[in-house]
């Protein structure tokens, strides 16, 4: 009973410590479970590991090959929660890079980190080409914690992001097909025939039962027949129920059937799927703090000693330095993305929860079969995550800034409420070349955001999960614009030293539009008026106006001009560089020949205003 509260206590720890540390929780997780495990038998006093996984006779949580159901099924269900997060509109924006990545990279690390294996251990073909199909996955665990403490372009970001999450079944689906190759006795001339069959069956049983159990459990939640209080519960019955099924009529199956499952699920308009997200998220969290703990305390001492060399050294070079690389500039030929980012992409490439789990998974299988140089496959797998995601955790940021793609300002702007305002203000920033995003509780809102073609999140402004997304990481500016004073100052206080280091914004609140004028205040987006005012003038005029001015005359005039008029509000001053400020404190702004005056408004004639400060001008020249 200690022991396994132990572990439980310690995954959640190490949690914690990768969360403060912004580093892969996959990182503390290892290292607590080798601590645990193998390293223990030098301190305790019998000379046993203080946690052992399998049952040796004495003690043990698992008898015989039960560590390994248990495993199997931990990693469906963070599969399962994987495929929830593709969306195909998503998939589409990242363009073909990723389709590359995803397929020529992979191929480019699969033969060559084969070639390697073979070569420099002298495995054979196929378990070096196991140990290579197990190490094409990235995974998102490990690239996020990375990348959310560097601020990158956008687009940097995302192909990143999304190379881990695509690559991860893609990489277990490779696993399976080489372990399906080993896994078959008959090595006599019909040895290939057999297998391609044998993986034919794979692939159509894992999609089919996927869809099958995906259409179920959507038909059910759509009509209302699992209770709101059982359907998280319910799911998780039915990923466990597709996975075992699947895995009965092809075996090792199941990995491929959850994950199609969960896209399935992911892409439909069930309203109930983010519930259900977060709901796989924490269970995630927590098998992959069991899971990972019990697969390093599994490892003896002789597996890595089996890896203390220096081939392991070389191979982790080949992997690092050459196919990396190789697989993303090749990727990338024709892309919009630059050397440097492309340097930098090829720089990050940590391997994750996927690859460590599956290949104790299948390395000890292999093992307890007698194939030969099945024992590398767990320590040399364990060998390639520690070494890269500590490498890329600790060199990642300074790497960012060599090459030049660490941004120095976040000109990015997140704007809280996703309403009619927000959505024309949003438009015309993203048309002049700035990354904007908004976020709402208001799923209609967000629908009609994303309609116009902007970046918008449905998430609630009270929760902390916005901080975790690393497509904000370039954002500088926070803009608070909806018609809650209490929300616009939450976000203000809660987000503003995260997303607001350039700029914080947000509208009057009811008091201050009660006192009139408050002119001086660099926190307001509008100094005369709230959100009731610009909703009206959005209605009734929804539509963005620029107009030529060229002093500062010339911008206090129009400015109370257009504050005279109740169809105009003004909005920024656009420079000759196409760089926008906020109208908070005109009086401090300076002005050149070529800047804008930017309204949300009905078009207005503004000649005789410009004239008349024409006239002043040369009357006080």
């Amino acid at each position: 009973m200690l022991e396994l509260a132990g572990i439980i206590i310690l995954g959640i720890l190490a949690q914690w410590v990768a969360w403060k540390f912004k580093i892969p929780a996959i990182l503390p997780l290892i290292l607590i479970g080798l601590f645990v495990g193998p390293i223990s038998t030098f301190i305790s006093e019998d000379g046993t590991q203080w946690i052992q996984p399998i049952w040796n006779g004495e003690k043990g949580f698992f008898p015989d090959e039960s560590l390994f159901y248990f495993v199997s099924l931990a990693i469906g269900i963070i599969l399962f929660e994987g495929g929830l997060t593709l969306r195909r509109g998503e998939i589409s924006k990242v363009g073909p890079v990723i389709v590359k990545l995803i397929s020529l990279g992979s191929a480019i690390t699969f033969i060559g980190a084969g070639i390697a294996a073979h070569y420099i251990f002298g495995l054979s073909w196929k378990i070096s080409f196991l140990f290579a199909g197990l190490i094409i996955v990235t995974g998102p665990t490990v690239i996020t914690p990375i990348l959310r403490n560097i601020p990158l372009k956008q687009d940097v970001s995302a192909v990143l992001k999304w190379e881990g999450i695509l690559i991860d079944p893609i990489g277990a689906l490779v696993a399976v097909l080489v372990f399906e190759f080993i896994s078959i006795e008959d090595q006599s001339a019909g040895y290939t025939k057999e297998a391609l069959l044998e993986f034919g069956k794979i692939v159509l049983i894992g999609f089919s039962f996927g869809i099958s159990g995906g259409y179920a459990l959507y038909m059910a939640i759509k009509k209302k027949f699992i209770p709101h209080y059982l359907l998280n519960v319910v799911s998780l019955s039915v990923v466990l129920l597709i996975f075992v099924e699947s895995d009965i009529f092809a075996h090792e199956s199941g990995l491929l059937s959850v994950v199609v499952m969960g896209m399935y699920l992911g892409n439909s308009d069930l309203p109930n799927l983010k519930e259900l997200l977060y709901f796989k998220e924490s269970l995630s969290v927590l098998l992959i703090s069991i899971l990972f703990i019990l697969l390093s305390a599994n490892i003896s001492l002789d597996d890595l000693l089996l890896v203390y060399n220096w081939q392991t050294g070389i191979l982790l070079a080949v992997i690092i330095f050459i196919l990396r690389p190789l697989g993303v500039f090749l990727s990338t030929i024709g892309s919009s993305l630059k050397t440097n980012e492309k340097l930098f992409i090829s720089w990050v490439g940590p391997r994750g929860i996927v690859a460590a789990g599956i290949a104790s998974l299948f390395g000890t299988k292999l093992v307890f079969r007698g194939e030969p140089g099945a024992e590398y496959i767990t320590p040399l797998v364990f060998a390639v995550v520690l070494t890269t995601v500590l490498f890329n955790a600790t060199t990642a940021r300074f790497f960012a800034k060599v090459v030049g793609v660490f941004l120095k300002t976040s000109e990015g702007i997140l704007i809280v409420g996703a309403s009619k305002v927000s959505r024309l203000i949003a438009t015309y920033l993203q048309k002049n070349n700035r990354h904007v995003v908004l976020v709402d509780s208001n799923q209609q809102s967000i629908k009609m955001a994303k309609e116009l073609g902007l970046e918008a999140i449905n998430a609630n402004i009270y929760a902390n999960d916005l901080t975790d997304n690393i497509e904000l990481n370039d954002v500088g500016y926070l803009l608070a614009m909806t018609g809650n004073d209490d929300i616009n100052k939450h976000a203000i206080n809660h987000f503003g030293s995260v997303f607001g280091e350039t700029g914080t914004f947000r509208l009057m609140n009811s008091e201050e539009f009660k006192n009139g004028k408050n002119e001086g205040n660099p926190e307001l987006f509008s100094t005369t008026h709230n959100y009731l005012k610009l909703a009206e003038v959005a209605n009734n005029y929804p539509s963005i106006q620029e107009i030529p001015v060229s002093s500062q005359k010339q911008l206090l005039k129009l400015l109370n001009f257009i504050e005279g008029d109740d169809k105009a509000i003004a909005l920024f001053l656009k420079q000759p560089n196409g760089f926008l400020d906020i109208i908070s404190e005109p009086r401090l702004m300076e002005l050149e020949k070529g800047c804008h005056l930017v309204y949300l408004g009905k078009p207005m004639d503004f000649e005789n205003v410009l004239n008349a400060t024409r006239e002043e001008q040369e009357k006080a020249d």
